[in-house]
């Protein structure tokens, strides 16, 4: 089964309708067991990071999370589910993540012309051929809204990046683990690929 994990932040009820459009069930839940007992693990997210760490503990999800991680069950976060698999995040200070995955979590620079949040349509640049782009072409565009992005310490495990005043990382992929700063939930067509490809891992 696939789990959805439920901590108070997200576009939950919308992950679960994007897979079962493409055939999958998906549980959405609060429940540590269930969590532990996934067969395909997503973490999506929207708001503050130090929020979502907060009510994660609070529903004692962070150990079971890691865990079903560690053992390699197949990982797909969304949005501020990539950012909290890193070390620490300057959003509203300094704040630890999972420490997963080295690095940390930065708001994009103040820029003459730049809107942040970034919001919308934009491309990304493939740069590792992970399975789950089964059927996506480089340069394919999908949607984003978020005013922070990982900076990732291993660059070897970047999939892919998108320009916003620069290139910044959109996504990651190591070993079992996938986590993308944008919504394929929200990215129609494309999105639904992304998705029945991690449910068919």
């Amino acid at each position: 089964m696939i789990i959805i994990v439920d901590y108070g932040m997200g576009n939950l009820r919308s992950v679960q309708k994007a897979f079962e459009r493409v055939g999958f069930k998906a549980a959405i839940t609060s429940d540590p067991q269930r969590v532990l007992s996934a067969e395909k693990l997503v973490l999506p997210g929207v708001g503050a990071f130090s929020d979502a760490m907060h009510e994660l503990a609070a529903r004692g999800l962070i150990e079971p999370i890691c865990e079903v991680i560690a053992r390699g069950t197949p990982f797909l976060g969304i949005c501020l589910g990539l950012q909290l698999l890193f070390e620490e995040s300057e959003e509203g200070g300094t704040h630890r993540g999972f420490g997963i995955l080295g690095g940390k979590v930065v708001r994009f620079p103040e820029t003459p012309g730049l809107t942040v949040p970034h919001m919308g349509w934009n491309q990304i640049q493939i740069h590792r051929d992970a399975p789950l782009f089964r059927g996506i072409a480089d340069g394919a565009h999908f949607y984003f809204v978020h005013s922070f992005y990982v900076e990732p310490v291993e660059s070897s495990i970047v999939a892919t990046t998108t320009d916003y005043a620069g290139p910044f990382c959109s996504m990651i992929w190591r070993d079992y683990i996938f986590a993308t700063q944008f919504h394929p939930e929200k990215s129609q067509s494309l999105g639904l690929q992304f998705l029945k490809n991690f449910a068919e891992l």
